[in-house]
């Protein structure tokens, strides 16, 4: 059978990460002096881009300890996608289970924020729901109405670690409180504005957006913020939320097949 152009490629990207060539063609490519040079570019394309990615998770544990690791993850992950600023999906996973980094259990969280980061600035460009549009909803409507997060929008919880204060003060370069408590954080990013932008998001807030982002309508998400966190004010949350552009849209489900709906007609104006 005549070899493609696909099996080619897949048997030279095979030899770039030392596999035996099972192509002639190949096999003396990777002959070739200059076949160990390209490797090496290579791969060092590969690191640069995690270095590029991951800017706190490189401060925290110096240049050199970073780029090992980075090797050895660009040699079983080599990139799926020709932009770089998309590499590393799977290097939080990753540094979860490396070795290396055993004491260092908040790094893989550390560097799910950095990744955070990233997908928040190349996110697809939505609009943002103000809360002024809010305001003029009914109690009855906002109640029944589900709240689509920002496309840009990436929050999450960590119960056991400070994780975010600590991203937090060695991505914007400064230090860590002395009194630093050693307690679950969570947090929200988001690029409402142009830039991304960040802040601490308490457990209530991350199960607020958990519940908008399943679809539920503001009643039940409410109800499992509450649930996380009874002391929630929600009042708080809700001003920081709209103030950070974390919201995309209103959509009204129990409506979307009455056009003549006072809540449909108003969702329009909301982004639905």
């Amino acid at each position: 059978m005549k070899p493609t152009l696909a099996a080619f490629q897949n048997e030279f990207v095979r030899a770039l990460h030392g596999a035996v060539a099972n192509d002639s063609r190949v096999a003396a490519l990777a002959a070739q002096p200059g076949f160990a040079v390209y490797r090496n570019t290579v791969f060092k394309g590969c690191v640069d881009a995690l270095r590029a990615n991951f800017p706190t998770v490189e401060r925290l544990v110096g240049s050199d300890w970073f780029r090992s690791a980075a090797r050895i993850y660009a040699q079983d992950e080599p990139p799926e996608d020709a932009r770089l600023l998309l590499y590393g999906s799977g290097f939080p996973v990753f540094l979860a289970g490396f070795e290396p980094a055993r004491e260092l259990p908040w790094l893989a969280d550390v560097a799910r924020l950095d990744r955070f980061w990233t997908e928040a600035h190349a996110a697809a460009d939505d609009t943002v729901l103000g809360a002024a549009t809010m305001a003029a909803f009914s109690p009855e409507d906002f109640m029944r109405t589900v709240l689509r997060p920002h496309a840009s929008a990436r929050w999450t919880w960590f119960g056991t670690h400070p994780v975010y204060t600590i991203w937090r003060a060695n991505r914007e370069e400064v230090a860590l409180p002395e009194d630093l408590a050693w307690h679950g954080e969570g947090a929200l990013l988001s690029r409402a504005g142009g830039s991304v932008t960040w802040r601490a998001l308490g457990e209530g807030g991350c199960a607020l957006l958990d519940a908008c982002a399943a679809g539920r309508a503001m009643e039940e998400a409410m109800a499992c913020a509450l649930e996380a966190d009874p002391d929630l004010d929600l009042g708080v949350l809700f001003a920081g939320l709209f103030a950070d552009g974390a919201f995309g849209a209103a959509q009204f489900p129990a409506d979307a097949a009455d056009p003549a709906s006072p809540a449909r007609k108003q969702s329009k104006t909301a982004g639905a």
